[in-house]
C-alpha cells in the first residue's frame, strides 16, 4: 500500500527480458537503500514491484508478463518515480494507492498557469464512472486531485513541488501514464452490485 507521495525518482538502466518477463534494474543516487530489505514492495511509476536485489544506488525487480502487458514507463532510459510501501505510522499525505495499474492514460495537452501545469489525460472509458470532480487519480503512482471530469478526459493541476519532484516533469501531450484510479470507489462499486443480488 502506497500513498502517492513520490520519494524521488530514477532511471531504468536495464531491462533484460526473459520470455515475456522481465528484470529491472533501477538507478537512483536519491533513493536511500539502508532501510530497504529484500521482498520490500516498492512502486516503480504507480507500479507495485517487489525487490529481489539491491545494491547502493540501485534496485532490482521481477516483472511479470501481466504487469508489461498492462502499464507503460518501465523501458530502457525511462525516469521513473520511486516510493516505498507506507506503515502504519506513515502520514497519509496523498491517498490510498495499491500499486495495481488499472489503465493507460494519454496526455492532451499541458497548459502553464501561474506557474502550475493545467494538465488534460484521456482515460479509457471503462475507468471514467470511478473519477469524479475533487476525487483522487494516480498518474505515475503521483496522487492527484480531479478538477474536472467529462466522458473520457480528465483535467488535473500540477503544483511547481509535484512538477520538479516526479517525472511528470516530463509529460507532454501523446505521452502515455499509468494510471490508478482511487480503490474506495471500485470497492464501493463491488459492494453495491453484490448487494442488488441479494
Amino acid at each position: 500500500m502506497f500513498t502517492g507521495i513520490v520519494e524521488c525518482t530514477g532511471i531504468i538502466e536495464a531491462c533484460d527480458a526473459s520470455g515475456k518477463a522481465a528484470k529491472l534494474r533501477v538507478a537512483s543516487d536519491k533513493f536511500d537503500v539502508k532501510d530497504v530489505k529484500l521482498g520490500d514492495s516498492i512502486a516503480v511509476s504507480g507500479v507495485c514491484l517487489t525487490v529481489v536485489h539491491f545494491g547502493a544506488g540501485f534496485l532490482e525487480f521481477d516483472v511479470s508478463p501481466e504487469t508489461l502487458n498492462v502499464v507503460t514507463g518501465l523501458t530502457l532510459g525511462d525516469v521513473v518515480n520511486l516510493e516505498r510501501a507506507m506503515t502504519l505510522s506513515s502520514l497519509i499525505g496523498g491517498h490510498l494507492v495499491s500499486g495495481h495499474v488499472d489503465g493507460i492514460g494519454e496526455v492532451v495537452a499541458v497548459d502553464e498557469v501561474d506557474g502550475n501545469w493545467k494538465t488534460t489525460v484521456k482515460v479509457p472509458t471503462t475507468l471514467n464512472r470511478y473519477l469524479v470532480k475533487k476525487g483522487s487519480i494516480t498518474l505515475n503512482g503521483v496522487s492527484l486531485t480531479v478538477n474536472h471530469d467529462e466522458e473520457d478526459v480528465v483535467v488535473l493541476n500540477l503544483v511547481p513541488h509535484t512538477i520538479s519532484m516526479t517525472n511528470l516533469k516530463l509529460i507532454k501531450a501523446g505521452v502515455c501514464v499509468n494510471i490508478e484510479v482511487d480503490m474506495l470507489a471500485r470497492y464501493t462499486e463491488k459492494l453495491l452490485t453484490s448487494a442488488e443480488r441479494i
